[in-house]
C-alpha cells in the first residue's frame, strides 16, 4: 500500500507558523531610550579681545588685576573669562584667606610665572603651561606667587560669589 504524500502547505500557513514561532523566541521588547532634553543657551554673539596694558584694572582681590575679555558680554552672562595678573611682590598675609567660590565651573591656566596654592589640603605648586579645574565650591587658599604671575581664567556663571572662610 502506497504512503499518503503529505498536503503541501500553503504560503499562508507557513507564513503564519514563522511568525507564532518568532514570537515565542523573540527577546522581549527594549524601551525606547528617552530623548534628550535639548538645553537653550542664550545668544552669543562673536567677540575679540587684543591684549592692551590699560585694559588690567582692580578687581576681586586687591593683590591682583584682572582683564576681562569680553566673554561675559558676548555670552551673557553664561561664561566669565578673564587674564589675572598677580600684583608682587607676593605677602601671605594678605593673600593666604582661605574662600571658595559657588560657580558651577572654574578652569584655570598659568600663562606667565608659577602660584602656589592649597586645595582641599592638597598643596600645589603650577608653572606656565600648567591648568587645573577646581570643582564647585572647593575651599583653597593661594600660598604664594611669583612677581611675573598671569593666569587664564574661565569661569561659569559669570556672575557668582566668593565666600571667605577665615
Amino acid at each position: 500500500m502506497a504512503k499518503a504524500k503529505a498536503k503541501p502547505k500553503t504560503k499562508a500557513k507557513v507564513h503564519a507558523r514563522a511568525k507564532s514561532t518568532a514570537r515565542r523566541t523573540r527577546a522581549p521588547r527594549r524601551q525606547a531610550k528617552p530623548k534628550p532634553i535639548k538645553k537653550t543657551w542664550p545668544k552669543q554673539t562673536f567677540t575679540v579681545s587684543h591684549h592692551r596694558e590699560e585694559d588690567f584694572e582692580e578687581g576681586l582681590r586687591s593683590y591682583a588685576k584682572y582683564r576681562d575679555l569680553g566673554i561675559r558680554k558676548a555670552t551673557q552672562g553664561m561664561v566669565q573669562a578673564h587674564v589675572i595678573r598677580m600684583i608682587g611682590p607676593c605677602d601671605p598675609a594678605e593673600v593666604s584667606k582661605r574662600h571658595y567660590h559657588d560657580v558651577d565651573f572654574q578652569m584655570i591656566y598659568v600663562l606667565k610665572g608659577w602660584m602656589k596654592g592649597e586645595y582641599d589640603g592638597r598643596e600645589v605648586t603650577v608653572r606656565a603651561g600648567s591648568c587645573w579645574m577646581q570643582p564647585p565650591r572647593i575651599k583653597h587658599t593661594v600660598l604664594d606667587y611669583s612677581d611675573d604671575c598671569e593666569l587664564l581664567e574661565i569661569i561659569l556663571p559669570a556672575e557668582f560669589e566668593t565666600v571667605e572662610l577665615d
